[in-house]
């Protein structure tokens, strides 16, 4: 599922414009990459949370080259879903 996917799926359940649609998810997305930027989480609920992760140094190889590089620490974004989120797609999504 795509993100205009989302738009027109939200704007045919609602009854609203997809223009309002799109501009409501865009806004959300924004507050998200925001608060995640500034280093604050974002808990939704029965939903899950966009954390920030810190990933320790590391030693890395550069195959090409044959020597060894250092990875700085650094942190990347995640999601962590609910757990109620993570039962109802363990329930009624067929292992493939």
């Amino acid at each position: 599922m795509t993100k205009a996917d989302i738009v027109a799926n939200i704007s045919e359940k609602l009854g609203m414009e997809k223009g309002d649609v799109q501009a409501t998810i865009e806004t959300f997305m924004d507050e998200v990459k925001t608060s995640l930027e500034s280093g604050d989480n974002v808990y939704l609920r029965g939903f899950g949370s966009f954390v920030v992760k810190t990933r320790a140094e590391k030693t890395g190889r550069n195959i090409s080259k044959n020597t060894t590089i250092k990875i700085p620490a650094h942190n990347i974004p995640a999601f962590k879903p609910a757990k109620i989120f993570v039962e109802g797609v363990k329930s009624n999504v067929e292992v493939k």
